[in-house]
């Protein structure tokens, strides 16, 4: 049962679940990795049978396989992935940065170059579910982008198979190449490479503790997206929520994981208890409901403020992976939010909204990183470069300010390599 305390009686570090592994991640991860950099797709090929069950004769996906999923998923779902993937091209489009010049002083140029990553990887989630949702949200901007290779590691079936609305959600985001590998393995296998699976520049896209870690540890021979942990919602509602709906979107994302994080922030005692009975009631009806209820039963909170101002300010405190402003006239309260992944406006927009269909992204910063992080978009697939080009009489005009400022630092060698340029005299 969700429990309900006011917001004096609970430490805001204690909001939102801190998963502590159970055994040591981090030195299992590390050894999977140095057995993958040593023995490449052979070690693939026995993680796959280790972890999935799996014995596979390739590791690729191939192009009769992709063409038997377009056949095996239905055409309404088909169409759906489109309509979703429009939205979403929509609205990553808006974010496409461009080059810049600068030439407003005589003999002085400046400027940024935007080159999209040549390689990118992408982690799709398997085992307790699949989430063709999470190819779209990480392809479609990568493509936008002008990524030159997209290339997916999800877990295979037992059966050496990939879910067919994962390769159909590929086919439909334009994603290059796709392989049966999953876990810790592949997150090795690319960042450094096999002899099936190409290394990448960077790797984005969800998984559980191992995956978390292991894009950790590679970092640095590779970038990373961010290390998401479980899923959250935070719902600020006030007295007029409608507690079917509110205990409907708790669930929503407690039913991700039973470390899930379910938090419902009101300025109603009424609305509160309602609402926990409606978590009550509708948690058992979900066929997920092991999964829910456990994590609305450690994680799941009810807090009590004074007001709505004191809601938003909880909300920041927590720096929520998903905001749910459940009040009327939201955006009267948007400037007032600092730290969120994902904001949702007024009591029609429910969370699953910007999962599947919305457009804005799904892949977000999680455990309070959003004071920090954004939620994935155009800007993780391109790095930029600057440039400067100076003539010989505009670098004359600052070549002292520059060996004032060196010298200042006492760097000498600074100041006399532009000091150099001015005098044919060798210092001694």
């Amino acid at each position: 049962m969700m429990k309900i305390m006011k917001y004096s009686e609970v430490p805001m570090d204690e909001v939102f679940a801190r998963s502590v592994p159970e055994v040591d991640v981090a030195a299992i991860v590390k050894d999977i990795i140095e057995t993958v950099r040593a023995r490449g797709d052979a070690a693939l090929y026995e993680y796959c049978a280790k972890f999935d069950r799996a014995r596979l004769s390739s590791l690729e996906v191939s192009e009769a396989e992709f063409d038997a999923a377009m056949q095996a998923v239905e055409p309404e779902f088909i169409e759906v992935l489109q309509t979703a993937a429009a939205n979403i091209r929509a609205f990553h489009e808006k974010q496409l940065r461009t080059s810049f010049i600068i030439a407003e002083k005589d003999g002085v140029v400046m400027g940024q170059k935007v080159t999209p990553l040549e390689r990118v990887g992408l982690y799709v989630p398997g085992g307790t579910a699949a989430y063709p949702s999470t190819v779209l949200m990480d392809a479609i901007p990568a493509k936008i982008a002008g990524c030159g290779q997209l290339v997916i590691t999800t877990p295979p079936a037992a059966d050496g198979t990939v879910d067919p609305a994962i390769l159909a959600a590929a086919q439909v985001a334009g994603v290059d190449r796709v392989f049966k590998v999953g876990g810790a393995q592949a997150i090795a296998a690319l960042a450094y490479g096999t002899e099936s699976i190409p290394g990448v520049d960077k790797i984005v896209g969800p998984g559980n503790a191992f995956v978390a870690e292991a894009k950790k540890q590679v970092f640095g021979r590779v970038a990373i997206d961010m290390i998401a942990g479980p899923s959250e919602i935070l719902i600020v509602a006030d007295g007029k929520g409608n507690p079917r709906h509110l205990a409907a979107d708790l669930l929503s994302q407690a039913e991700h994981d039973k470390l899930a994080s379910a938090v419902l922030v009101t300025d109603s005692p009424e609305l509160a208890l309602a609402v926990q009975a409606e978590v009550e009631r509708q948690v058992r009806l979900l066929p997920r409901v092991e999964i829910a209820s456990a994590s609305i039963d450690k994680n799941g909170k009810i807090i009590v403020a004074d007001d709505l101002s004191q809601a938003i300010e909880i909300a920041n405190a927590i720096a929520p992976e998903h905001l749910e402003l459940c009040v009327d006239n939201p955006f009267d309260y948007l400037e007032q939010v600092k730290h969120a992944g994902s904001i949702f406006m007024g009591r029609n927009c429910p969370e699953a909204l910007g999962d599947y269909l919305a457009g804005p992204n799904h892949t977000l910063p999680t455990g309070g990183t959003a004071r920090f992080y954004s939620p994935l978009s155009v800007d993780d697939f391109v790095k930029k470069s600057q440039y400067t080009y100076f003539t010989a009489p505009a670098l004359g005009e600052v070549a002292e300010k520059i060996a004032r400022f060196a010298r200042k630092e006492g760097l000498e060698g600074h100041a006399r390599s532009v000091l150099s340029r001015f005098s044919d005299e060798t210092p001694t």
